[in-house]
């Protein structure tokens, strides 16, 4: 397989001060944790009014032959991804923000788009990643006094006991 050359002689597009790059025909854009919330914010101004996912993958190892950042960003273990809709001009848009190991933390979309709040609840559920001002950041889907984050790639498998109601111990 070919590396993909990238010519630095021309400028990389923008939107909204970030850079962008092109998926499977959708346009995305890559966010710095510092510009995270300007940047909602400019894309609601700019008629994506709706929030419709709101996810993390965990890179481990920072590699993947199939990630792909424009030159200027560093890959960071973990990256949230948003898909953002603007129902007036029936576009698509994705946001991506790296999130380096150790900083597990990036502010709420909540005030902008309350129908993360459950999305950010299991992205911190399941890959332990804070949300800076969340009104309820509890977790959703594992018990309260469940140890660990299981999406994470370093989460360890084990063995869970599953427990049948009216079984003998």
């Amino acid at each position: 397989m070919s590396e993909a050359v990238v010519d630095t002689s021309v400028p990389a597009e923008q939107l909204y001060g970030c850079e962008v790059t092109y998926s499977r025909g959708e346009k995305v854009i890559h966010a710095s944790r510092e510009n995270y919330i300007a940047t909602l914010k400019k894309a609601i101004d700019d008629s994506f009014t709706m929030c419709t996912d709101l996810t993390a993958v965990d890179f481990l190892t920072y590699a993947s032959p199939n990630r792909q950042l424009p030159s200027s960003v560093v890959g960071q273990r973990f990256e949230i991804v948003l898909n953002l809709i603007s129902l007036e001009r029936r576009e698509r848009l994705r946001l991506r923000v790296q999130i380096a190991d150790g900083e597990e933390s990036l502010p709420t979309a909540f005030d902008l788009y309350p129908g993360t709040e459950a999305m950010e609840r299991e992205v911190f559920d399941m890959f332990g990643i804070h949300f800076e001002g969340h009104p309820d950041p509890s977790r959703i889907l594992m018990p309260e006094d469940w140890e660990g984050h299981p999406l994470r790639k370093d989460f360890s498998v084990g063995r869970i006991p599953v427990q049948f109601k009216g079984a003998p111990s």
